[in-house]
């Protein structure tokens, strides 16, 4: 009879999950990868519970927020027009005991619905992650929101969006189909907002001969390089511009709701290039909508795709560099199972070379709030106490710096500078949960017995709780996974 693995359960929790809870690591050693495929086969893994508003709900509250402001700028600029000149002269109101001398008093600051939206959906991200029993769906979800990303600087629209956007578009199908997964995110609003394609209309369509207006072809572009074929996929220009074409249309029902209702998806015939359309070498017949969804279709299980694919799921889950056998390996399976992302999951645990390499990959920082939270069984019941770490640490929640999303790479967050910032957290967090028990019971929950000498002499040695704890945060141990 095997017994229990150690190591294994150690990557289990810190390659492929979140980090280990109190207790985690014994629970996993029994049986490593059956202990993530117990988590990935449990119903609704993916879900989040809590009861946030739809995507079209969430667009529709802040598009009414910005109609109230706009009227009340209206009322102020008509009562400014109307009022006495600016040079009469006008007795001061008396001054109440809530009103500091020399002005007015100050309203306590009330958050905007959009405020109230995204910090909504941000406390319940970070809750689900922090309890997540291994993680492993969790960070499967970061991945593809990554992969898939959006920005909320783009404005009010995506900030606003970006959450749902997760939960609607990501989550029902990091366990299903690629094909669905596209389908979902192109045709999302958050994705259509943020890559402009509410803006591309059909040059030879009915609205694009009558206002002149053309193509945008960011979204297009951001489906073929980044979402589907990868940059080497073997596309041209011209067929960024014929899926530009063909994807021209698809947009959302703003405000006024004529084309449906509110902040949902809408389809829009007059917008819509007419004509059939060629697209790496086969030829997509003029169908409206449907036209959209058959080259999507094929895009999502195109060879490169899975290469494509496969390349960035070793690649944030096993090495910088990962093993080409690998990455070979899960390309089969998503070509061999049409996109079956559970089945792709699934190769991956079961490939040895995902157990077999070192733990080099450097945590980014959400990666790095999150297990220091399960490690000192911390649960968030305010947004804020992540949000401000992952701004200072340089990733803004749903907030990449561009469409390519955040890096992957342990290059990306080892640097002099962003180490600094990551050690300041460590002391905040440290500072957070310093009643938590023994910081050397707290390294054995998190790395076991592959804690190194130095690492347990350094936490044994610190002068105070949490110094011992910012210490742990910051060992080899804890940053590499």
């Amino acid at each position: 009879m095997v017994g229990p693995d150690p190591r294994g359960a150690l990557v289990a929790l810190n390659r492929f999950g979140f980090g280990a809870r109190p207790g985690d690591l014994a629970a996993a050693a029994t049986d490593p990868r059956g202990f993530l495929k117990q988590e990935a086969g449990s119903a609704g893994v993916a879900q989040i519970a809590a009861p946030l508003p739809a995507s079209h709900i969430a667009l529709q509250e802040m598009f009414a927020d910005q109609e109230r402001a706009r009227q009340e700028r209206e009322a102020a600029a008509k009562a400014a027009a109307t009022s006495p000149s600016a040079g009469a002269a006008t007795e001061p109101p008396p001054q109440t005991a809530m009103q500091p001398a020399g002005g007015a008093a100050t309203p306590p600051h009330q958050p905007t619905p959009e405020q109230q939206l995204f910090r909504a959906e941000a406390l319940a991200l970070f809750q689900k992650q922090s309890g997540a029993p291994a993680g492993f769906v969790e960070r499967l979800v970061a991945f593809w929101s990554n992969h898939f990303a959006v920005s909320a600087a783009k404005g009010a629209f995506v900030r606003v969006a970006a959450g749902p956007f997760e939960r609607e578009a990501i989550r029902p199908h990091v366990l299903g189909r690629f094909k669905d997964m596209v389908l979902a995110v192109e045709s999302h609003p958050a994705m259509l907002f943020y890559l402009d394609n509410q803006q591309s209309i059909g040059p030879n369509s009915q609205a694009g001969r009558n206002r002149r207006k053309g193509l945008n072809e960011n979204l297009a572009r951001e489906t073929l390089e980044l979402h589907t074929l990868g940059v080497s996929g073997g596309y041209s220009q011209a067929d960024v511009t014929s899926l530009a074409r063909i994807l021209t249309g698809w947009t959302f029902a703003g405000r006024e709701g004529r084309n449906g209702e509110p902040g949902t998806f809408a389809f829009i015939p007059n917008w819509h290039e007419p004509g059939a359309q060629p697209l790496l070498g086969k030829s997509y017949a003029e169908s409206g909508q449907a036209q959209g969804e058959a080259a999507l279709a094929d895009l999502a299980r195109h060879p490169a795709t899975a290469v494509h694919v496969a390349t960035k799921l070793a690649r944030h889950f096993v090495a910088d560099d990962p093993p080409p056998l690998l990455i070979a390996q899960l390309a089969e399976v998503f070509r061999d199972t049409q996109g079956d992302l559970k089945e792709v999951s699934f190769a991956l645990i079961d490939a040895d070379a995902a157990w077999s390499a070192p733990l080099t990959k450097m945590r980014t920082p959400m990666e790095f709030l999150i297990a220091a939270a399960r490690a000192t069984g911390f649960t968030p019941s305010d947004s804020g106490t992540f949000l401000g770490p992952l701004n200072a640490m340089g990733m803004p929640l749903w907030q990449p710096p561009g469409p390519n999303g955040f890096a992957d790479t342990a290059a990306a967050w080892a640097s002099p500078e962003a180490m600094k910032l990551r050690l300041d957290v460590a002391w905040q967090i440290a500072q957070r949960t310093r009643d938590t028990g023994n910081p050397l019971s707290v390294l054995d929950t998190v790395a076991g017995l592959a804690a190194s000498r130095e690492t347990r002499e350094a936490v044994a040695r610190a002068e105070s709780r949490p110094q011992a704890l910012a210490i742990l945060f910051m060992s080899p141990e804890f940053q590499r996974r």
